[in-house]
């Protein structure tokens, strides 16, 4: 039998965006490749990818992730100039694009970076089509992660 890749071992995700969740209403969910360097893809092994600052952004009929910040490892070829904040082109097909690109325009949508995870050998990002929450609907959000904090907790001093 062949070996086992040691990326499924560790569930496929490299990194998610939970701050996304948080700040936004997330409508849709596509997904899109990446196209990433050697150097990026052996970070993205080691975990060294900082994502939560990431947003995606819309321009001339193509789509990049800008704010990922990607730390080259320590052992990074000596003959490349690794830029770790580079903007890094998202592949979709152009139906894809055109629907965002419209929601983007017409209704007042963002995209913004879910996840990122490994699907086979490729790197993949989750797409979200989200509007911004307003302050209001945040507190909401918290109170409504508290009571389901509490209601576990109640429910675990019962059972006992």
């Amino acid at each position: 039998m062949g070996k086992k890749n040691k990326d499924s071992a560790r569930g496929g995700v490299i990194a998610v965006n939970k701050r996304a969740r948080f700040d936004y209403h997330i409508d849709e969910r596509m997904e899109a490749g990446i196209v990433l360097q050697g150097w990026e893809v052996k970070s993205l092994r080691d975990g060294r990818i900082q994502f939560g600052e990431s947003y995606a952004l819309l321009k001339d009929g193509e789509a990049f992730l800008f704010g990922a910040q990607i730390t080259p490892l320590i052992s990074a070829s000596t003959h490349v100039v690794a830029d770790k904040m580079r903007n890094r082109k998202l592949l979709l097909h152009k139906a894809e694009l055109n629907r965002l690109i419209g929601a983007v325009e017409r209704k007042g949508y963002t995209v913004v970076p879910l996840s990122l995870y490994w699907k086979g050998p490729h790197v993949k990002v989750e797409l979200g089509l989200a509007k911004g929450k307003k302050e209001h609907d945040k507190r909401d959000t918290e109170k409504e992660r508290d009571w389901q904090r509490d209601k576990a907790r109640i429910m675990r001093e019962r059972n006992k």
